[in-house]
């Protein structure tokens, strides 16, 4: 720790810090804390999977929540995407969602920089491309932290290192941005974001900055929002307290020159940012959340070491950092108005996160579904900034220290009844504060000997002290952040949904799908693999899709056919069905089945089937006007209309008690159709059958209960978890004889060839073919289609899937996919570049003048 403050003597108080900004030599020594920042933080954190037992360092998977469901698929895909292995762009994914919008999904999930380094990685080894992705944003994280403490203010540079790796493995890290690897972006945007507000300040890098400002904003526009609100409470902070603002006029000038970057480089992110936002606005809506703040207690645990919980702000940044961050209001050394201003800071900012209004503006105005608290990276790093400033000019003051531990002991006295309080929690504190204290002392020592913490190559005993005083702070802090990340994922583990890791069951279901591809003849659905989006992991073309951006046109349309969904309408599951393989043009389907139970420490293996049969074409023909369908509004009817024939008997029921009665033709397949009901179903003399129903999180999808005995009689046992909620019409009776007469009229009648490219479709036709083309793909937004060789306009829908109208003088029609917002964003991102070359025109011609 450096020096003491104690050494200034009393009438400098408060003179010596209005912020004499960066001094000579500062870049220098930048560059150097930044690289220690960096070494360390990647070691602590593969420090943490490894005791934890995680993979890549331990057999157990790391596949928790979404992370297994969402970001390994999506990364999985995007390496394939960026080798030119998929059939769709960088528009338009064939694979999930039977054709879902991509360009937006890149936004949400992909853009960071970082995640280029999927394609060094075989396919195989996605869970460890994925780990390094994490790993280097967190280690940026902590770089470019470290780089701005010394550009806010000169001082220890491996203090600064220290304080740079408590920001990237601060709880936030550990307990959110490690699984949610995209929101990572944001905890890297904030210093490099506070970077920009200092050049803007100071009227440096016109041009860099709004370049820093887009690349922010397009990594992951969700996080960099937020990371922008908290750059612009440390400039504020900066121009009320900075020397070279002083005056009023140099604040306002400093403060639009913030602005105009942030305009300018938000503009040329727009045109993905544009296509993300119009993606919300057509995505699958979640139910309204109300914002609940948790008790004050949680809060103040939450500052702790080994805390989880997806309920309240993980504000951990480690016990030396908290208590050096406490120590400024009463840090003498500090001047009164830089004190005051980076503690109001952060109690304003701490305040925000429990007041529904300032939670709303935080979030965007929406309140989120799952982790309520995701700006809190943003207080973290204010009370790293606070810790920077009280102990960068020296070791604060007798006087100081005691006050920020009565704070700390305060803090952790209040918590100690918090649910969210481990076993390892006090233990990791009470060691991480006596080692604290300890190197204060020896640094208190090191001054008097006459020894700066940063000149470690002096001689004598000061160096000596000032060594171990930097030891036993690493120590302190790496060990808290090791334990911390230990606790966190054992306890999510423990805690929370998980996925197995990947291997030989999605490399025999990889193979397989490979093997059967028939694109664009028909599809492939890979069926059910562990995790989620199923396709995007082993490839085919399935239902499958779980986004963030699931379109409300795909979700519903898929579930009023009978298929499943989970996430409350945002990942469609796919649909084991002859009629709906019909529709969709699904000719090959791959079962799959464990061989083995599933298990959290090993890769599951599985038997794997594939089975291909005859279905229409990917572009078929209906009649138009079109004619009248089964009444109705069940799943059974919905198919029917959109088949356009009658394949399905659909009883009246009769239900006693737990049995249901009807009588369907003998040989006819049983389905079972009731998307809220949560039990089993069984056909007599046959196993039950599983379903889901949660409202409104989970939809069950329509299942097959056996075959319809010569009586004809069909009973139907349910075994009921909570209160049985059936449709209508809960049995359907599916005949196959009649679908395959429909299957071949569709054929017949439908497209002669198909070709595709990554976001078109084209398809030849019969001659003189009249009514509707309909392309079996939800009609979500972008799809514009022609017939022959008219315009392209917006597609037309044929019970939500695309459709064209057709008159009998075309004999192609093709359909091209273009993301909503995408011209629009181009539009504003061209513009904003051409301000960006103004400004720095302008600058440059200042400069030389």
């Amino acid at each position: 720790m450096p020096p003491a403050a104690a050494t200034v003597p009393d009438e400098a108080e408060g003179e010596e810090e209005a912020d004499p900004g960066p001094r000579a030599g500062a870049p220098a020594g930048g560059a150097r804390a930044a690289g220690a920042a960096a070494l360390l933080t990647a070691v602590l954190f593969c420090l943490a999977t490894a005791l934890s037992r995680s993979h890549p360092f331990g057999p157990v998977t790391r596949n928790v929540v979404d992370l297994g469901q969402q970001y390994l698929p999506y990364h999985a895909y995007w390496r394939s995407l960026l080798l030119g292995e998929t059939h769709g762009d960088a528009f338009l994914n064939w694979n999930s969602g039977f054709g879902s919008g991509f360009l937006g999904d890149i936004g949400t999930y992909l853009s960071s920089p970082a995640g280029l380094l999927v394609v060094f990685f075989p396919a195989d080894r996605i869970e460890l491309a994925l780990y390094v992705v994490t790993a280097v944003k967190i280690t940026a994280a902590g770089a470019a932290m470290a780089l701005l403490l010394l550009r806010l203010r000169p001082g220890p540079r491996p203090v600064a290192a220290v304080l740079g790796t408590a920001y990237a493995l601060s709880g936030w890290t550990l307990n959110f941005g490690s699984t949610v690897p995209m929101w990572l972006d944001g905890l890297v945007a904030l210093p490099l974001l506070c970077l920009v507000g200092e050049w803007a300040r100071t009227g440096r890098r016109p041009v860099l900055g709004p370049l820093v400002v887009a690349l922010a904003w397009t990594a992951n526009f969700y996080t960099a929002y937020m990371a922008t609100l908290g750059a612009a409470v440390v400039l504020a902070v900066r121009l009320l307290t900075a020397e070279e603002t002083a005056t009023a006029r140099r604040r306002l000038a400093g403060a639009l020159r913030a602005a105009r970057g942030v305009l300018i480089g938000v503009g040329l992110a727009a045109p993905l940012v544009a296509v993300v936002f119009l993606g919300t606005k057509t995505a699958d809506p979640t139910p309204e959340v109300t914002f609940a703040p948790v008790a004050w207690t949680e809060v103040l645990a939450r500052f702790l070491p080994a805390t989880a919980s997806t309920s309240s702000p993980a504000l951990f940044v480690g016990t030396p950092a908290l208590a050096l961050a406490l120590t400024l209001p009463f840090n003498r050394a500090v001047a009164p108005r830089v004190r005051a201003a980076l503690t109001a800071a952060v109690v304003l900012v701490t305040l925000s996160l429990q007041w529904e209004p300032t939670h709303l503006l935080w979030h965007a105005g929406a309140s989120p579904n799952g982790v309520p608290y995701r700006q809190a990276f943003v207080l973290c790093g204010l009370l790293l900034i606070a810790a920077w400033f009280s102990v960068a000019g020296g070791v604060p003051r007798p006087a100081a220290l005691l006050g920020g531990g009565a704070l700390l002991g305060a803090l952790a006295w209040t918590a100690r009844g918090s649910a969210d309080v481990d076993r390892w929690t006090f233990p990791a504190f009470g060691a991480a504060a006596l080692l604290a204290l300890v190197a204060a002392l020896l640094a208190l020592t090191a001054s008097r000997a006459g020894r700066a913490l940063p000149v470690l190559a002096a001689s004598g005993s000061g160096r000596v002290l000032s060594a171990l005083a930097v030891v036993l702070l690493v120590a302190a802090q790496g060990g808290e952040a090791v334990v911390t990340g230990k606790r966190i994922e054992e306890r999510q583990r423990s805690e929370v949904a998980w996925s197995p890791r990947t291997g030989p069951w999605h490399e025999a279901v990889a193979r397989e799908a490979a093997r059967a591809d028939a694109w664009p003849r028909h599809r492939t659905d890979p069926g059910e693999v562990p995790g989620g989006n199923d396709a995007l992991l082993v490839g085919g073309q399935g239902a499958e899709y779980y986004s963030s951006l699931t379109s409300e046109a795909t979700s519903r349309t898929l579930v009023s056919l009978g298929f499943g969904s989970y996430a409350k309408g945002r990942h469609p599951v796919t649909l084991d069905n002859p009629v709906t393989d019909a529709l969709f043009s699904v000719g090959t389907r791959i079962r799959s089945r464990p061989t083995e139970p599933v298990r959290r420490d090993a890769p599951p293996r599985a038997a794997v089937t594939v089975t291909t049969t005859p279905v229409p074409p990917l572009v078929t023909v209906r009649p138009s006007p079109r004619p009248a369908g089964p009444a109705g509004d069940s799943a059974f009817a919905r198919q029917e209309r959109l088949l356009g024939a009658s394949v399905y008997e659909r009883p009246a029921p009769r239900r006693t008690g737990r049995v249901l009665t009807a009588r369907c033709p003998a040989g006819s397949q049983v389905w079972f159709w009731a998307p809220e009901y949560r039990g089993t179903a069984a056909l007599a003399g046959e196993e039950p059958v599983r379903f889901d129903g949660r409202p409104p999180a989970v939809t069950a999808p329509m299942g097959a209960l056996g075959t319809a005995p010569d009586s004809g009689e069909v009973r139907v046992d349910l075994g009921p978890e909570g209160e049985v909620r059936l449709p209508r019409e809960p049995v359907g009776c599916l005949a196959r004889a009649r679908l395959d007469a429909a299957v071949d009229r569709l054929t017949a009648t439908g497209a002669t060839r198909v070709s595709t490219t990554g976001h078109t479709v084209t398809a030849e036709l019969p001659p003189g073919s009249t009514g509707v083309a309909v392309l079996a793909a939800p009609r979500i937004s972008g799809w514009r289609c022609a017939a022959g060789d008219a315009e392209l306009r917006p597609a037309r829908a044929y019970e939500g899937l695309v459709a064209v109208p057709l008159d009998g003088r075309a004999d192609t029609v093709r359909c091209s996919f273009r993301p909503p917002g995408l011209r629009l964003g181009g539009a504003v991102g061209a513009a904003a570049l051409l301000a960006l070359v103004a400004t720095g025109a302008l600058h440059r011609g200042r400069t030389r003048g």
